[in-house]
């Protein structure tokens, strides 16, 4: 059997100038920091005393030295080698030698700082109170710095130290000796395994779970991500951009940032791939950008920055604020106007694709396109069409695409698969069944509060609208909005009803004020109807009957028939939120 694998040792030095001149791709020095300082500290402590600290996974990147990169990166050379265990590791020590800021969280620009008591080898992460004290070398970054000599460093800091009290000849031996022995770190042996540049990315993912069972399961995002670290290091930069701004508002100036979805840098890449691609399964692209033919299995330079090209011509498109709002106007079209009801990022994602798609590639108009995305989208949320096996159905649907050369052929396409789906048995069987559940995230529950916002439905005993109060809560303490048991759950337990999952049905609950949940408390039906209706007019109560799937004197039915006949009532509030998203 072949080896999938070489060792090979390394010092410090080494490393850190493999990094330098490109040998070794290390992209998480522009990615968050998820270590703490006292973890780098540690590091350091381990590593100054002598003790193993561990050793890098790497990723042969194959016989491509030497060749263009895209975008205007510095490097001297493409690097050859991928770090795929280890990374925080080795930004930890590059960044700490050289200097280099990393992103805390919220990407928050900062510098690893590391103090150092030469007399008794301490490391520690500076307070205000080591920043004063001249025992301390305030960052060890100093001990590496190419313009500093160490010698004047140790004797500057010798001179500094006898300016505030008397130092025995030991212990300016003792100095002289450790701070010496911190800068020959450089020399400290490093053991790395380099993985075979021709096993697959799956086989790479599987190696990383098995030997590191504490670390995060990779992914081909992951991949591709490092992959445009060596390739088109700025083209990543724009997706780590977008994604940050995605999740915090400046409050200046055109930002991606919403309250619907806040994507991650590999979900925005999935956006990019599917548009310039027309692929779902990410695998198939990480190979396709190292420059792979998929039919002979070989690799071509040419063809790798051939490709590179073709997603940075669809990442451009694809992280357009203008176009990427134009299609979250089709998401609160379609009555998603928060993120707490989605199911499922990746039919955003999947509809954000066919979004570019209709856009840029068949000029559908726009009006119409954030009509058809809205009620696409809708449809692919209610029946959770991307949520089982989510690239296989996405390419599923991308394959059919071959065919449509129009704006009217793609606007056809969409609706017939819409339309082949939601038939006559959907809404009277298929959806009520659905429908049957306690799930307090099940995509047809969500998709009956997005009706409610479509329909401009008001909170049931409310005369405000749904929208309103959903979005009134945003910024709020206390949700504006809170969903209801309409049977009590306390009243149900004195009726008897016992089993959890019977009591939180999704046809018992309702959408109400959260002061007026607080009046209902555990009240029967009965009880609170006459009281909860007594401020509305038989117009407005027909209204909320029909908008909250009540049933004529629901309060005194049966609770397992009031659920058979709500899921019903439901089933028909979505049906005909449905046919108001439809194409006008």
């Amino acid at each position: 059997m072949a080896q999938l694998f070489k060792q090979v040792d390394y010092n410090l030095a080494t490393i850190i100038q493999n990094i330098d001149v490109g040998i070794i791709g290390l992209p998480d020095i522009q990615r968050e920091f998820v270590w703490t300082d006292t973890k780098v500290r540690d590091l350091f402590d381990s590593m100054f005393k002598g003790y193993p600290v561990g050793y890098f996974l790497f990723w042969a990147n194959g016989e491509q030295n030497n060749v263009a990169l895209i975008g205007t990166g510095t490097r001297q050379i493409s690097p050859n080698l991928l770090i795929v265990d280890g990374q925080q590791r080795l930004t930890s020590l590059y960044a700490v030698i050289k200097g280099k800021e990393i992103f805390r969280k919220n990407f928050v620009k900062d510098k690893i700082v590391i103090s150092f008591k030469p007399l008794d080898s301490t490391f520690v992460v500076p307070d205000a109170s080591t920043g004063r004290n001249d025992e301390y070398i305030h960052s060890i970054t100093d001990i590496w710095n190419p313009n500093i000599n160490i010698f004047d460093l140790k004797d500057n800091f010798i001179s500094k130290l006898k300016e505030r009290r008397q130092l025995t000849d030991e212990e300016i031996r003792t100095i002289q000796d450790n701070i010496l022995k911190l800068k020959n770190l450089d020399a400290y042996p490093f053991s790395s395994l380099e993985l075979n540049p021709n096993i697959t990315e799956e086989a790479v993912a599987d190696i990383f779970v098995k030997i590191n069972s504490q670390g995060q399961t990779l992914n081909m995002a992951d991949f591709i991500l490092t992959l445009m670290s060596v390739y088109w290091d700025e083209g990543r930069m724009q997706l780590e951009s977008f994604s940050r701004n995605a999740k915090s508002s400046s409050g200046t100036g055109v930002s991606p940032f919403n309250y619907i979805i806040q994507p991650d840098a590999d979900e925005i890449l999935k956006c990019s791939v599917g548009y310039g691609f027309r692929r779902a399964r990410m695998n198939y692209i990480y190979s396709i950008l190292r420059g792979k033919d998929l039919e002979t299995g070989e690799f071509s330079d040419e063809r790798r920055v051939q490709q590179f090209e073709k997603l940075k011509e669809a990442q451009d498109k694809t992280l357009d604020i203008t176009t990427w709002h134009e299609f979250l106007k089709s998401l609160s079209i379609a009555g998603f106007i928060r993120e707490d009801i989605l199911t499922s990022k990746n039919t955003v994602l999947y509809a954000y694709v066919f979004f570019l798609i209709g856009r840029n590639d068949y000029n559908v108009d726009l009006s119409t396109l954030k009509s058809l995305i809205a009620r696409w989208f809708f449809f692919s949320s209610l029946t959770g069409r991307y949520t089982g096996s989510p690239e296989t159905v996405m390419e599923i649907d991308l394959v059919k695409l071959k065919e449509v050369h129009s704006a009217e052929e793609f606007i056809n396409l969409l609706t017939e698969i819409i339309d082949s789906t939601i038939t006559n048995d959907y809404w009277e069987i298929t959806l009520p069944n659905d429908l049957a559940t306690s799930s307090s995230r099940s995509p047809q529950l969500f998709a009956y509060y997005a009706s409610l916002v479509i329909l401009g439905a008001k909170g049931l005993f409310s005369k405000v609208e749904v929208r309103d109060l959903i979005q009134g809560g945003l910024k709020s303490n206390k949700s504006a909005l809170e969903r209801h048991h309409l049977f009590p759950k306390a009243y149900l337990i004195r009726e008897g009803v016992d089993n959890q999952t019977v009591r939180n049905q999704i046809a018992n609950y309702a959408l109400v004020e959260w002061n007026d949940n607080i009046d209902i408390s555990d009240k029967s039906p009965k009880e609170y109807i006459k009281k909860s209706l007594s401020h509305f007019s038989r117009e407005e109560k027909e209204n909320m009957y029909f908008w909250h799937a009540l049933p004529e004197n629901w309060e005194k039915m049966e609770y397992e028939k009031f659920l058979v006949e709500r899921r019903k009532l439901i089933a028909k509030v979505i049906s005909h939120a449905f046919d108001k998203l439809s194409l006008k």
